[in-house]
């Protein structure tokens, strides 16, 4: 587990091991997606797969914008209901403002723990991601896939005893669709929701296929990705991503599931993406007894 405060040192020497097995040559999905929000951190297989996907489907950066933004409404949104806890899994590489930033700029006591298994998405976390002096952030490393090893880590930095915010932001895609429930899915998505006290939230964001000219694009782009030797996408319908939260037994908030450029939008041009995003909460023991 990495440790991130406000003050503190950086082991360059264990970032250089953890980073020596890396190939530049194979195209990869944390450095893809950051290409295409203008970051720096990615090598000429990633630039060349980032193009290829931006030739066949053009809207790809103001998606990738849009999903950030919903991040950092949503943040912003649980920060500024009382939300002092988040897990953030699959932290990436993008350039612009992380989500611990975005909570202590409500609340500087807010802790934020990032996870992501990626050895250079942990090495490039654990250099540059600082808390605020009165909170704090870490980082874990630890898989999606393994939703019990990954609480546990998260819970040498937050207490789920009281509300905890867990954010998969962008990261189902990654989960294979192993058959027409879902199950693998379904399967994280409810043991990370089971785990959160009363107040606590669950929140989805990813990529979706619909049956539109624009979709079949973005799919066909996608099919191209997933030959490159990168980390496999799974576009899922948005009638799929809802099942995955509304299944979790916790309450939607409003407006529930929905593209994520109608979930309160800031005022100003908010471009329609295929990417849909939504909020659960689980209700106080008040709230429960009144039902």
């Amino acid at each position: 587990m990495g440790a991130v405060k406000g003050t503190g040192s950086f082991d360059w020497r264990e970032a250089e091991r953890q980073l020596s097995g890396i190939d530049a040559a194979v195209p990869h999905s944390a450095r893809i997606w950051g290409y295409w929000l203008n970051g720096k951190d990615n090598f000429r297989a990633d630039q060349v797969s980032g193009e290829r996907f931006r030739a066949i489907y053009p809207a790809i950066d103001v998606l990738a914008r849009a999903c950030e933004e919903f991040t950092l409404r949503l943040v912003t949104r649980l920060a500024r209901a009382g939300v002092r806890q988040f897990v953030d899994v699959g932290v990436g590489l993008p350039p612009g403002t992380p989500s611990h930033t975005a909570a202590q700029q409500v609340v500087e006591d807010a802790r934020v723990v990032y996870v992501d298994n990626d050895p250079l998405v942990l090495a490039h976390a654990r250099a540059w991601l600082r808390s605020a002096p009165g909170g704090a952030v870490g980082v874990i490393d630890a898989d999606l896939t393994d939703p019990d090893a990954l609480l546990a880590a998260a819970r040498g930095w937050l207490d789920f005893g009281e509300p905890v915010a867990v954010l998969l932001m962008s990261v189902l895609r990654h989960i294979p669709i192993s058959d027409p429930c879902d199950s693998a899915a379904r399967r994280i998505v409810s043991r990370l929701a089971d785990a959160l006290t009363p107040g606590g939230y669950l929140a989805v964001c990813d990529i979706t296929a619909a049956s539109t000219a624009t979709s079949t694009a973005l799919t066909k782009a996608v099919q191209g990705y997933n030959a490159t030797g990168a980390d496999p996408w799974y576009l899922r319908t948005p009638a799929q991503l809802t099942r995955l939260l509304a299944g979790t037994g916790m309450d939607l908030t409003e407006p529930g599931v929905v593209p994520i450029h109608r979930w309160h939008p800031h005022p100003g041009h908010n471009p329609p993406v295929h990417a849909w995003g939504g909020l659960a909460r689980t209700p106080t023991t008040k709230e429960t007894t009144h039902r």
